[in-house]
């Protein structure tokens, strides 16, 4: 089923929603749901931002940036001091900036301990660009470390992508409980946007059991849109484009094109 780097001024009005996507099970499409969610944003004709705080980097690779070029990345803004807008580069999407990782994010967790207000760094250098995007997507690490609980501070709501397997809930309760402890103490106004299944396919039992039981534990957050498996997602991020660049009428570029329709729709 599917359903720039400029600094914020007074006198905007208008604030980016900012969704992180987020999982600290590892292989369950969060960042192809990150990339792909933000390129489908921006094929809707919306100002999308994609951060990547992932030291792996795969979504900053995934839009075609070598981390080795880069001049500056999530690293500095968050550690360094570096203006937000100067780390933000344009991507070959219309309408779709990237604030790119790097490996130096790596040793971020440490460094972050002893920095003042270290759980809303990245908020407020969000901040200062937030008025120039309609959208700003976090793609987070897998693991609940500090530099997540940045990305859980900063944004607005959570997307939880959640692979059709069968240990598919296990580790959420955890993921959960970081939640509600960020809207205790961080971020009052957290919650989850919607959980989406990733991976689908409809001529295998396990999936439909799956999203039975997802749909038990979250009755009312279940994305319609199923992301089904389909080999074009795993191809594109190695041309380093997004499915509605590398194969625009595969079910993989459908699937997203209509989470991002699904997820404007619930703004109007």
């Amino acid at each position: 089923m599917y359903f720039k780097g400029k600094e914020l001024k007074e006198t905007d009005i208008f604030m980016a929603k900012i969704f992180a996507v987020t999982n600290q099970k590892g292989g369950v499409g969060k960042t192809t749901t990150a990339v792909n969610l933000a390129g489908g944003l921006a094929h809707c004709g919306k100002r999308v931002l994609l951060c990547d705080i992932d030291p792996q980097g795969n979504a900053t690779t995934g839009l075609g940036v070598f981390k080795s070029t880069l001049k500056y990345s999530t690293y500095d803004i968050m550690l360094s001091n570096v203006s937000t807008g100067d780390c933000i580069i344009s991507t070959s999407v219309t309408n779709l900036d990237l604030l790119p990782s790097s490996l130096d994010l790596a040793g971020a967790e440490i460094e972050l301990i002893s920095t003042m207000s270290r759980e809303t760094v990245l908020k407020r250098s969000l901040d200062k660009v937030r008025a120039n995007y309609d959208y700003i997507i976090i793609d987070c690490p897998p693991s609940l470390g500090l530099i997540t609980l940045n990305g859980l501070t900063a944004c607005d709501k959570v997307i939880v992508p959640i692979q059709c397997e069968f240990y598919a809930l296990e580790g959420l309760s955890q993921l959960m409980y970081t939640i509600n402890m960020v809207r205790k103490n961080l971020n009052s106004t957290i919650d989850i946007e919607g959980v989406v299944l990733t991976m689908y396919d409809k001529r295998n039992n396990l999936s439909g059991q799956v999203a039975a039981e997802v749909k038990k534990h979250f009755p009312t957050k279940l994305f319609n849109t199923l992301i089904p498996r389909n080999i074009r997602l795993s191809e594109a991020p190695s041309f380093g484009l997004t499915i509605q660049q590398y194969s625009p009428e595969s079910t993989g570029a459908m699937a997203y094109n209509s989470l991002a329709a699904e997820i404007i729709s619930k703004e109007r």
